[in-house]
């Protein structure tokens, strides 16, 4: 069972509070698919449930392939990546799932042979491993991955694991007992108060952390995502930007992290057929791009604030089944999702936006009785939000 469920279970002995119920009677939409990208600018895994931590869903963004120097690799300057299929095992997405030695995540890529990568956590520190602003270590999973991914690029690679033992620990119990994060000498002194001697055993102290900008979610965690735990986006505002196309692109163009949402109205929800979609749910009735607004969401009964609209790169140009960079939609979300369109009096002209970025309340439902988990088919409910685009965070 891994660190975040662990601290979960065992925490309802200490303090347990019930989830607040929505002020909404009845849901605006519900979640039609969950995706979680294993490894950074790999492709995603699209599951039926997924348990929450405050770093994002389980296994997302835990994994990264860098250079020789420890430089992330993102389909922005390797779009092969777009090509490596992850495969993890379907019980991985169950809330008490126990990793066991034959425990594998398994890669696959165009002229390579599968690659198993044990889910026990490697021995193997990588120092001066970079993402971004963010610089760490992190755990190497060795010689064969390195050499796997070294000859599908063509050039000298390896792929690293996040290493947050002690961070999803902290993470999950400074609210309750108000412990320093930093103040790493005092934790055997509370394992001996809480009877937490049994729950963990750290292998070293130097475990990372990567906060999000403090300027939209102060307090907040990530892994190898680029700026939050969760990205939300609509089938709606997708249609909506397939509209304008010759070639209507799918959804994983966007690469949502966290969900796309079926609009539900008078309790009827409307299904048309995918068209390649990971998932297609249409709706009538309902305006695109009302995701833009939403500032404070209940998923089932778990808060989500609104925190910044998503900005765009050039991955959405990326086709990802055939790694090759095309016009669009960024010519078009230029043309109708820019910054000067959306946010005319604000900066950032020239940025595109779609999506939400989210981050998980999780401090307000830390010991939830029935799992901290998401499910295919979970209400949501928008609780706050703004009257634009321009008055939202971007």
């Amino acid at each position: 069972m891994d660190l975040w469920s662990r601290f979960t279970r065992t925490s309802k002995g200490l303090e347990e509070q019930e989830s607040s119920s929505p002020s909404q009677s009845e849901p605006t939409a519900k979640i039609s698919s969950i995706f979680i990208y294993p490894i950074k600018s790999c492709r995603g895994i699209s599951v039926s449930k997924a348990p929450l931590t405050p770093t994002g869903f389980k296994w997302d963004r835990n994994w990264l392939v860098v250079n020789s120097r420890g430089r992330a690799y993102t389909q922005r300057v390797e779009p092969k990546l777009a090509l490596v299929e992850v495969e993890l095992p379907t019980e991985a997405f169950d809330e008490g799932f126990d990793i066991k030695k034959d425990s594998f995540m398994v890669l696959k890529a165009p002229g390579m042979q599968p690659l198993n990568i044990c889910l026990s956590k490697p021995h193997e520190v990588a120092d001066g491993v970079s993402v971004w602003e963010w610089n760490g270590s992190a755990w190497d999973e060795g010689a064969e991955a390195s050499q796997w991914f070294s000859d599908y690029l063509g050039k000298p690679s390896r792929l690293v694991r996040f290493n947050n033992v002690i961070n999803e620990f902290l993470n999950a119990i400074q609210n309750i007992v108000h412990v320093d994060k930093n103040d790493f000498p005092k934790i055997p002194v509370l394992y001996s108060k809480l009877n937490y001697v049994p729950l963990l055993n750290f292998p070293n102290t130097d475990s990372q952390v990567r906060p999000v900008d403090p300027d939209y979610a102060k307090g907040h965690q990530i892994m190898f995502s680029d700026c939050f735990p969760f990205l939300l986006a609509s089938q709606e505002s997708l249609d909506a930007v397939n509209q304008h196309l010759e070639d209507p692109v799918p959804i994983n163009r966007f690469r949502p992290n966290c969900c796309r949402i079926k609009w539900t109205i008078n309790h009827i929800s409307h299904n048309q057929d995918s068209g390649g979609l990971w998932c297609s749910i249409l709706v009538e009735g309902c305006e695109p791009f009302s995701e833009d607004l939403w500032t404070e969401i209940k998923i089932s009964s778990f808060s989500f604030l609104g925190v910044k609209l998503c900005s765009r790169c050039k991955v959405p140009s990326i086709n990802q089944v055939t790694a090759i960079s095309e016009p669009e939609p960024n010519q078009t979300l230029m043309k109708i999702r820019s910054g000067k369109v959306l946010r005319p009096k604000g900066k950032d002209q020239n940025k595109t936006y779609f999506g939400q970025n989210m981050v998980w309340n999780w401090r307000d439902c830390y010991a939830k009785r029935n799992g901290n988990v998401l499910n295919v088919g979970d209400p949501v409910y928008v609780m706050k939000k703004v009257t634009s685009a321009a008055e939202a965070a971007a």
